[in-house]
């Protein structure tokens, strides 16, 4: 059985933002969906990284190409 994904386009919107609206998507998911969620905003990156350490949100993969993060993500419980 394979995981429910959702894809999420970020890009565009600039800090804190995309972290405010990774939050509402993550809401909305159930627990052991799996986000792909693309931000072109610079800290995106380390915030994502921070915000699933302090929420237990699971960071899979994290890619950076061409300016772009991409990120999938399980949500927890």
């Amino acid at each position: 059985m394979s995981d429910p994904i959702q894809t999420h386009d970020l890009t565009g919107i600039r800090c804190p933002l995309p972290i405010v609206k990774l939050n509402q998507i993550i809401a909305d998911a159930a627990p052991g969906d799996v986000l792909l969620v693309a931000a072109d905003d610079p800290a995106f990156a380390p915030d994502v990284r921070a915000w699933c350490r302090r929420t237990g949100h699971e960071l899979i993969e994290l890619d950076q190409q061409d300016g772009v993060t991409s990120v999938r993500l399980r949500r927890s419980a």
